[in-house]
């Protein structure tokens, strides 16, 4: 599997030691054989078979001897100082990761969404984090949320990644019973819970594939709703940060709103913050925002169609 620096980034911040080691080895190219050649130019003896052995995650080096020897293949894999060392801070695989949001903090309906998420045994995160996230949300001509599509991009932090628990929430008003699920692409639907007083639904998404620690893996899926009412805005919320999120909101002719607005809340009970106006494409009758870099929190568009 090719790697680019940008990835390589990414796993240096996210770890785990064993994913930045194999992932930097990939985009310098250089084969193990040459790292131990480096290594022994600098007076450090390490075999083959211990190197495979981290790059697999099957060791962790512990000894003072093994962390010289990371600190000098930061130095032959020409990575910024102590960027492999860090992740062997802690024995936790994940204990680089930023800190995960609680849905307590991202929703009003997060008593809902930990139950069902609890009744599929579903870990924090999943095993998962996002590279990116495509987001496209169509308004129907009653002021309704009609529809929403993604494709989204992940990477496994651990072997045996096989799914996604995808979550969505309905306007006041929802049936969740009545909300259909699409796995569009690279996935099949699993198991899907509701509840109906909240208008939560989770949603289990199969991958095609059973994913290693690095692997990527692309799946669309989407929602058809129709069944709330009259909808002012569309929110996402992140427990880990991420890689690049776009968000389309597209609005039936029948039903365009007065006025457009892009935000960021760092919680539920947060002002929102990071305000700017969008302007609705006239064709095509859509606005959209663009996220680099998530950040744990939310983000959003909200209109007024007075």
């Amino acid at each position: 599997m090719q790697h680019t620096e940008a990835e390589l980034a990414q796993v240096l911040h996210t770890g785990p030691f064993h994913l930045a080691l194999r992932t930097a080895l990939a985009v310098r190219g250089l084969p193990l054989q040459r790292v131990q050649h480096h290594l022994a130019h600098r007076g450090i003896k390490v075999g083959v078979t211990s190197l495979s052995y981290w790059q697999q995650g099957a060791r962790r080096p512990q000894r003072a001897e093994s962390l010289r020897a990371v600190k000098a293949l930061e130095e032959v894999l020409e990575l910024p100082g102590n960027s492999l060392l860090r992740l062997l801070g802690s024995g936790r695989v994940d204990a680089d990761r930023p800190a995960a949001r609680s849905y307590r903090s991202l929703m009003q309906a997060s008593g809902a969404v930990e139950r069902l998420l609890a009744t599929m045994g579903s870990p924090v995160d999943g095993g998962l984090h996002t590279v990116g996230h495509h987001e496209r949300v169509w308004i129907g001509p009653g002021r309704e949320l009609r529809r929403r599509e993604s494709q989204h991009v992940v990477r496994a932090h651990r072997d045996g990644i096989d799914r996604y628990l995808a979550v969505h929430r309905g306007d006041p008003g929802c049936d969740p019973a009545r909300v259909e699920v699409s796995a569009r692409e690279n996935c099949r639907t699993g198991r899907v819970r509701w509840d109906r007083e909240t208008g939560v639904l989770v949603a289990e998404l199969l991958f095609d594939t059973r994913l290693r620690a690095g692997d990527t893996y692309l799946f669309g899926y989407g929602f058809d709703d129709a069944t709330g009412g009259s909808c002012g805005e569309y929110v996402r919320g992140f427990s880990f940060g991420g890689g690049q999120y776009v968000l389309q909101v597209a609005f039936d002719e029948a039903a365009l709103p007065v006025r457009c607005r892009s935000f960021a809340q760092v919680s539920a009970g947060a002002p929102r913050g990071a305000r700017t106006d969008l302007t609705l494409t006239g064709r095509h009758r859509t606005v959209h925002l663009v996220e680099q870099g998530v950040r744990p929190g939310l983000v959003g568009i909200d209109w007024d169609w007075e």
